[in-house]
């Protein structure tokens, strides 16, 4: 598999991959960043540090949506 064309850290075993729920779901730019970020926790790089930047992105949307 290629770094650039479905890395292992946004895949499953049978190989759904990150993108394809964003995709289906049409989540949008904060919010698919965040279950980006949250499928791939612990795959690439330190857990919590994927954990904080699917928060940073929800809380992100939180300030966007102020009139909600």
């Amino acid at each position: 598999m290629s770094k650039v064309d479905k890395p292992s850290h946004y895949q499953t075993e049978s190989g759904m991959e990150a993108i394809d729920v964003i995709e289906a779901f049409e989540l949008g730019f904060n919010i698919g960043n965040s279950v980006k970020y949250l499928l791939r926790a612990g795959k690439k790089d330190c857990r919590t540090t994927d954990l904080s930047k699917a928060l940073w992105y929800i809380q992100r949307e939180l300030g966007e949506d102020s009139d909600d």
